[in-house]
């Protein structure tokens, strides 16, 4: 007899959000976006510039990836943000919208092949698109589940055809200080950079976002191109990518660098690991603002927690 034993964070189908709802919800929010009663919102969104890559939107939901909870409406998600580059507040959807996202380019280097230097919209044209439900864990303890469209990080990484000698990637936001005042803020280690290993890049959660919702992502997301990685806190998630570096020596993170004793390397998500300043056993859920338990991995030990055996000396959960 075959036992269907449920993963972490899998439910009953009878508990999921209906697709027919989904879809009904973001066709509204495209209609409601078409009037000028929610100009205010339509900005805040994102959509009030043309992006050259819209025709790949809506990319098809790859239903591997599911959630426990329902998705967070796009209303909250684009109006609560980190986003330093643009100001430490939440409140900076508004600043974000100066950010310009083309043209843009990715420069790859490091321990490579060939280094090279690929347009967004080149690089857009040569992977294939896919939607995951995915939840997000901030460190500040807070979490939010979202649709988002992209491509699996191990795909750039065969893009980039890495040396055996590369042991890290390394990520690189942008650097314009005439646009994000926060990078004028010069006790900050600019420009944000972020660190993982080869294996978790190329560990099937990785993912390079490309958009959110159906569309193409809004600049305080991260556009035109940012990481997620739904087992680690949210930080560990850079925005604005504009390099990226195969390195054989790891090197220090933004976080890191700030504050090192609140802010590691790892950054798993770990609910009997406290921050120094707060406890990390439950989390708000912007949904609801519903207070719920924290899941080790977020709730996708299953796919990780292999990557992190042998490393017990290493602090991987803060």
């Amino acid at each position: 007899m075959f036992v269907h034993r449920r993963r972490g964070w899998e439910i009953k189908e009878s508990a999921a959000t209906p697709e027919w709802a989904y879809l009904n919800r973001r066709q509204l929010a495209l209609g409601l976006a078409a009037g000028s009663i929610i100009a205010f919102a339509g900005r805040a969104l994102g959509g009030d510039e043309a992006d050259p890559s819209a025709g790949l939107y809506p990319a098809a939901n790859n239903d591997r990836y599911v959630l426990d909870r329902p998705l967070t409406d796009e209303e909250i998600t684009a109006r609560y943000n980190n986003f330093y580059e643009f100001g430490s507040h939440k409140e900076i959807w508004e600043r974000a919208q100066e950010l310009k996202v083309r043209p843009w380019s990715v420069l790859v280097d490091g321990l490579v092949e060939a280094e090279q230097t690929i347009a967004i919209d080149d690089l857009f044209a040569k992977i294939r698109f896919e939607e995951r439900l995915y939840r997000h864990r901030c460190v500040e303890a807070w979490s939010m589940t979202v649709p988002w469209t992209g491509f699996p990080l191990a795909d750039l990484v065969a893009l980039a055809k890495p040396l055996a000698s590369a042991k890290y990637v390394v990520f690189q936001t942008f650097m314009d200080p005439d646009i994000a005042p926060g990078q004028r803020q010069s006790w900050y280690p600019w420009p944000y950079t972020e660190v993982v290993t080869i294996a978790e890049a190329t560990n099937e959660l990785a993912f390079l976002v490309t958009g959110a919702y159906g569309k193409p992502m809004a600049k305080q997301f991260g556009a035109p191109l940012r990481l997620h990685l739904p087992w680690k806190y949210g930080f560990k998630s850079i925005k604005s990518i504009v390099r990226v570096t195969f390195a054989e020596e790891r090197p220090k993170t933004y976080w890191e660098t700030l504050v090192p004793d609140e802010y590691g390397f790892w950054a798993n998500v770990n609910p009997e690991v406290s921050h120094p300043r707060w406890s990390q056993a439950t989390e708000r859920f912007l949904a609801t603002g519903e207070r719920l338990p924290t899941q080790l991995y977020n709730g996708y030990g299953e796919f990780v927690a292999s990557l992190y055996t042998g490393l017990k000396n290493e602090p991987l959960f803060m």
